[in-house]
């Protein structure tokens, strides 16, 4: 007799479903099948479904379903943007045009993200969902090819869809404009510090197309890290040298400990009824792990370009 499926720790709809199913179907499904023959059973129900679509069905799903409803921004002004945010992009970094899939378990293999949120496919592939996790991978790649002091700067602009829900009238898809750098350790902060700056320095750039009225804020925070906090408060003149927005710091910031170590980065603006967060960004351990050497640091940060558009009304 097959072993009863293991349903600890599963919520209700989980134990519902699985227990509709004959013992032992979902170790069979996610143990017992080679990955070659898993996708060709679950593809085989998915033809089986679509066969059984009918053009009703496609337009009330198009009008129900939040994955699939097109979005409510303009792409003309979406592309006006981008194109500024990539003329305004230093030559060091590469631009990347992503797949619309990563791997499976490209999230929830290096961050502590549940992959309730990400939406998968039948063929060991998940819909993009963070751009930075799919840059951080294609980091970890060329960072091998590398010499150790190597260093790369990668940037995408890429449209994103997540399974949580974000609440009344907000969509499950967006755009975001990302950058990732990687590069190993040199001591003393030194690395963290140069990076930062670097990201720091563009989205300066960036948040210096908003109107004045927009309040644009750049906000740092070091995370219990008083090595580096010394080595970004020796850059930091160079940066308010410059002029234009203001670089504040934000020594009370909670939100995302544990999710970025080291170091974090937001930006924000005001619209006509408040605040307005347009991006975030962080250190994170992820391409020390893709490459197996403690001593990478990856830095990610990235800005929602349809919030942008809706604040600047289109590139000066």
């Amino acid at each position: 007799m097959a072993a009863m499926t293991d349903t600890t720790g599963r919520g209700g709809a989980e134990r519902r479903v699985w227990g509709r199913l004959p013992d032992g179907a979902r170790d069979a499904l996610t143990d017992g099948l080679a990955p070659a023959d898993l996708r060709t059973a679950l593809l085989d129900v998915a033809r089986t479904r679509a066969a059984a679509v009918r053009p009703a069905d496609l337009l009330r799903r198009w009008r129900d379903d939040r994955f699939v409803r097109p979005a409510d921004s303009d792409p003309r002004v979406l592309a006006e943007i981008e194109a500024r945010l990539w003329r305004l992009l230093p030559a060091e970094f590469d631009g990347v045009e992503l797949s619309p899939v990563v791997p499976l378990g490209t999230c929830s293999a290096v961050a502590p993200v549940s992959q309730d949120r990400i939406v998968a496919t039948v063929r060991a592939t998940e819909v993009v969902s963070d751009a930075t996790n799919a840059l951080a991978v294609e980091a970890a790649v060329r960072r091998r090819r590398q010499p150790v002091a190597g260093a790369v700067h990668l940037a995408a602009s890429h449209r994103h869809l997540r399974a949580q829900l974000f609440g009344p009238g907000t969509a499950a898809h967006f755009r975001l404009f990302t950058l990732v750098s990687s590069a190993r350790d040199t001591g003393s902060g030194r690395t963290e510090a140069a990076l930062l700056a670097r990201h720091l320095a563009y989205w300066r750039r960036v948040l210096a197309a908003l109107p004045t009225a927009a309040a644009p804020r750049l906000r740092y925070t070091v995370l219990d890290d008083p090595v580096v906090a010394e080595r970004v408060g020796e850059l930091l003149p160079g940066l308010a040298a410059a002029g234009g927005v203001d670089v504040v710091e934000e020594p009370d910031r909670e939100r995302g400990r544990g999710y970025y170590v080291a170091a974090a980065l937001r930006l924000t603006a005001r619209d006509g009824t408040g605040p307005v967060e347009l991006g975030d960004g962080g250190f994170t351990g992820w391409t020390a792990l893709l490459t197996g050497d403690a001593k990478e640091r990856c830095l990610i940060s990235c800005l929602s370009t349809e919030r942008f558009a809706a604040l600047a009304g289109g590139p000066r």
